[in-house]
């Protein structure tokens, strides 16, 4: 009888023991996964939210709308200019001795052509200029402006980007004449004001040049 009343209680106390063990594992938290990146696991992508890059091309868009209205200005500044220096020569020419208008038609630089999407000066281009420019070292008190034009292909952008290029390529080379930067005013009208209406081959020819204006005299 004290055998199996022993036998039962060494059963009790192992159950107790058991259960235990049991309920101490069960209540133990399991590890959180961090969130941090580790080498060998694949970084998350961080993508640019959409209105980002809207915003980025809305930017753009802005900057060359602003550029754009900006050499509308300046188109609009050298006409006004123009015509004020054209009402002072007419003026002068109404009042003029015949020797001022003979200096007159001595400044006139007659328009120069380039080959289709060329601004470079051609060898004829060049002693054009160099002929015209005599009577700007001459008569050092006038001014003139240089027009950059082009036909009728291609771009708007792109034909302003051209004429502005040929404009300056002949103010260079009148500059290296001895010409004063101050005295040379240079803008671009692309393909804006064709001086021939034409689509034919002839009428491109005539409306890829530089057109040269003398606007004011600073006496």
């Amino acid at each position: 009888m004290r055998k199996k009343k022993t036998l039962r209680i060494g059963l009790a106390t192992m159950v107790l023991f058991l259960s235990f063990v049991l309920f101490a594992g069960c209540t133990k938290k399991s590890p959180m996964r961090s969130e941090t990146w580790a080498p060998g696991e694949q970084k998350p992508t961080v993508q640019a939210p959409a209105h980002a890059l809207t915003d980025d091309k809305e930017t753009r868009k802005s900057a060359f709308g602003e550029q754009t209205l900006a050499d509308q200005g300046l188109r609009e500044q050298t006409l006004r200019d123009q015509r004020a220096g054209g009402k002072v020569l007419e003026g002068a020419k109404g009042g003029a001795t015949e020797n001022e208008i003979a200096i007159l038609q001595e400044l006139q630089i007659p328009d120069i052509h380039f080959d289709f999407n060329e601004y470079k000066l051609s060898v004829e281009n060049q002693a054009i200029l160099r002929a015209a420019a005599q009577a700007y070292l001459k008569y050092t008190h006038y001014t003139f402006v240089i027009e950059g034009h082009c036909d009728e292909r291609g771009t708007a952008e792109y034909n302003l980007a051209l004429g502005q290029k040929r404009a300056e390529e002949a103010a260079k080379f009148l500059m290296n004449l001895g010409i004063a930067q101050e005295r040379i005013k240079t803008i671009s009208y692309g393909k804006e004001r064709p001086l021939d209406p034409g689509h034919d081959e002839t009428a491109l020819a005539k409306n890829r040049r530089d057109h040269f204006v003398v606007s004011q005299s600073v006496k």
